[in-house]
């Protein structure tokens, strides 16, 4: 709800008092105040709740980016208006109640705040896709109800409901405008809406109820809005829409055209960032290129929400998603190869109707293939008057034990461990749930929790800073601000110069997915307790800096060294052990499933590359044809390929 933030000036107040309003008090916090006193102070407080644009407002809101976009919109055009805005519902005078139809628990969660309000006699006005969606549900029996298209109504139907009324503005209508005022849940934070509804038609979904059909923003709104926010002082801007990859399909223009236009507004010195909003498979396809050069540009997190609901293309089909695994797996390798350090977000539903177990096995298969950073697991909720409603459904405890165990697996990765002792920049934009940390993100959008305090929040809230990482855990790393100038910059440096010597190794042939899937990851130093460690299951994360030297670096003798002894030896390696990722912790060059032709003809390219960079030595070093030198690198590969099994986690 709204509280802090900016918001738009005020424009006007009715300062009449009107005919409907009770003249000897007002339902407030379930108590009836009258005015049973000639006290002045009584009187001036009795006549300020007569008066309308006076009242306090609570606003809750439940939901997507979306939805909070439209209820700090609300609370903007309350806020010009008059109305105090309060966190603390007992405080307030009405309830906005802004809400979520996606499933059964969010609508739930509605029906709790309603009783609440019901028992404690304060009007309530409800908004959001479950009026919108099913008006005639049984507890929106008695409260006003306002359409998703109707929010620059608000006004309006606040003041009517507290002269006692029961509003109904549930008619479609055009877009509201993205000019009006707002008060921002985090004044930091400008969410913008593209549009609304969706082309879709998936079984389970109720949002569609609620929403309809897809509903763009012309370019140049969106580009004013940003504009707006960016002379307001915010610092990270998300783009939010019910599907990002559909965006201006209904006016003729496609996300290609906006987000070109959308990096040129944005400040170069990198003082805001940009955010891009969840989309669908199907739509995204034909604009690959588009979202990745925009994800690539300096100034956009390379961050993106891909749901993919289920990795069986037969649930797909049932669910009418219109794509298969194959085209989701297309969507992900194209980003994951052409967008350094990507973060992909998905989501995936337990136990939709149907399912069976080698299906659900095809969704455990997906997940374990990417290991996404961010999976959103959700049971299967039945939701009224969908297509899914009355398909046969899996039994209950049987979906439970599916997302037990999705979430088991999720849990079972760390994909933040790569960051420990790197030096990066990122953008601060909260405090965490602690009360006290800071929150910072990194351009893959990664959370970084810094050192909070009063003075850390006056000297580095709303901008960036460069950090060293000194741990991590599987949601979060935990890092120290580098306050000196010359120690970032230098931290920074050696990032770059990682950047380009992956760049030059990837140039060497087919390296497709090398950047994300395997990570990047500088050389570990030498560690004397390595023995120690065996089978403890633990990451090695000490980190060192690159050996710049135009010599064949150690971490090539290594990934040759395993190859051969891999090539020579392969009869010491059960198969189902050497099938198994075998990663460096340089993360400069990965060998996967080294028994694949894909993969070593990308060895053999790579180290014709690196033949051409070093010459005979790199040969010598690395592939020599003597007996007596592939012993000696059979030895060191097996010694390596134990030591990396170790530090990535592989049994």
């Amino acid at each position: 709800g709204g509280g802090k933030g900016k918001g738009g000036n005020v424009v006007g107040k009715i300062t009449r008092e009107l005919p409907n309003q009770p003249k000897n008090g007002f339902v407030f916090g379930g108590h009836h105040h009258r005015n049973n006193t000639s006290n002045n102070e009584d009187n001036d407080k009795e006549n300020h709740h007569s008066v309308p644009g006076t009242q306090r407002i609570h606003v809750k809101t439940f939901g997507c980016a979306h939805n909070h976009s439209d209820s700090e919109f609300m609370s903007g055009q309350l806020q010009a208006y008059g109305y105090k805005l309060t966190d603390d519902p007992s405080e307030a005078n009405l309830w906005v109640v802004n809400t979520c139809t996606v499933k059964n628990p969010s609508q739930a969660a509605m029906n709790t705040v309603l009783a609440r309000a019901k028992t404690n006699e304060v009007p309530v006005v409800v908004c959001g896709c479950v009026p919108q969606g099913d008006q005639k549900a049984k507890e929106l029996a008695e409260v006003s109800l306002l359409g998703v298209s109707q929010i620059d109504r608000i006004v309006e139907a606040v003041e009517r409901t507290l002269r006692g009324e029961r509003v109904l503005m549930l008619e479609k209508k055009s877009l509201p405008k993205l000019d009006l005022p707002k008060v921002r849940r985090n004044e930091r934070v400008e969410i913008i809406p593209l549009s609304t509804g969706c082309l879709g038609q998936c079984t389970y979904c109720k949002t569609k109820h609620a929403r309809g059909e897809l509903g763009s923003y012309e370019i140049e709104a969106i580009i004013g809005r940003a504009k707006l926010a960016i002379e307001e002082g915010v610092t990270e801007i998300w783009l939010s829409s019910e599907d990002t990859g559909a965006y201006g399909l209904d006016i003729g223009s496609n996300v290609a055209e906006l987000f070109k236009a959308l990096v040129d507004v944005l400040p170069a010195d990198q003082s805001v960032m940009l955010r891009l909003g969840m989309t669908n498979p199907p739509y995204i396809l034909a604009h690959l290129p588009a979202i990745a050069e925009a994800m690539r540009h300096p100034s956009v997190f390379s961050w993106i929400h891909i749901p993919v609901q289920s990795g069986s293309s037969k649930v797909l089909d049932d669910m009418k998603r219109e794509y298969t695994r194959e085209e989701f797996e297309q969507v992900c390798d194209y980003l994951l190869e052409h967008v350094p350090d990507i973060t992909i977000a998905t989501d995936i539903i337990c136990g939709f109707p149907g399912e069976t177990e080698s299906e659900w096995r095809e969704t455990m298969s997906l997940i374990e293939k990417y290991k996404f950073p961010e999976v959103h697991i959700s049971q299967f909720y039945a939701r009224p008057n969908t297509p899914a409603f009355r398909m046969k459904r899996v039994n209950t405890l049987t979906v439970k034990n599916r997302s037990r165990e999705l979430t088991k697996l999720t849990e079972s990765y760390f994909p933040w461990t790569k960051l420990e002792g790197q030096k990066m920049k990122v953008w601060i934009t909260d405090i965490a749930a602690d009360g006290v940390s800071l929150v910072g993100h990194t351009k893959s959008y990664s959370q970084i929790l810094l050192p909070g305090g009063e003075e850390n929040v006056e000297k580095y809230m709303g901008t960036s800073a460069h950090v060293k990482v000194l741990s991590s855990s599987r949601w979060s790393c935990k890092a120290e601000i580098i306050e000196n100038e010359s120690e970032a910059a230098a931290g920074i440096q050696s990032s770059t110069s990682l950047h380009k010597k992956i760049a030059l190794v990837e140039s060497a042939g087919d390296t497709s997915n090398l950047n994300k899937k395997y990570g990047k990851k500088t050389r570990p130093k030498k560690n004397n307790n390595n023995n120690n460690n065996r089978g403890s299951g633990k990451k090695d994360n000490t980190t060192g800096e690159l050996n710049n030297k135009k010599t064949i670096e150690p971490q090539y003798m290594m990934l040759f060294g395993m190859v051969a002894g891999i090539a020579s030896e392969s009869f010491t390696f059960p198969l189902e052990v050497a099938r198994r990722r075998i990663q460096m912790n340089t993360g400069r060059v990965v060998a996967k499933d080294i028994f694949g032709s894909k993969e070593l003809k990308m060895m053999l390219e790579v180290t014709q590359k690196v033949l051409r960079e070093n010459g005979f030595r790199g040969l010598y070093a690395g592939l020599a044809p003597s007996v007596l030198q592939v012993l000696p690198s059979a030895a060191l590969g097996y010694y390596c390929y134990e030591s990396f099994k170790l530090a990535v986690g592989v049994d």
